[in-house]
């Protein structure tokens, strides 16, 4: 029999009694180019990703590609689930003040 546990608060999930959640995550860099869109015609994509490939023998590190993508995917209880819903990002909840017009 397959155990569940909650990724965030740790509990057991019995999937005969309530929801397990999974959250899949996907977070890649943003690769922004700053060259002319007109350019992209004449561009040899091929070559390019031949060029990013040997350059990847440069690095040392072996966690480098973590930085470029990484997938993650997370079981969550039905209470986590919608704290996790209410705020995704996890951001501090700041306290909006009500100033009158002047």
């Amino acid at each position: 029999m397959i155990h569940f546990t909650c990724d965030r608060c740790g509990r057991p999930i019995d999937p005969a009694n309530e929801i397990r959640y999974t959250v899949k995550m996907e977070v890649q860099a943003a690769m922004e180019t700053w060259e002319d869109e007109n350019q992209d015609e004449d561009r040899d994509h091929l070559m390019e990703v031949h060029e990013i490939l040997d350059r990847e023998d440069e690095f040392d590190d072996d966690h480098s590609g973590l930085e470029v993508y990484r997938r993650m995917r997370f079981d969550l209880c039905t209470n986590c689930y919608q704290q996790f819903m209410q705020n995704p990002l996890g951001k501090s909840k700041s306290v909006k003040l009500g100033f009158g017009e002047n």
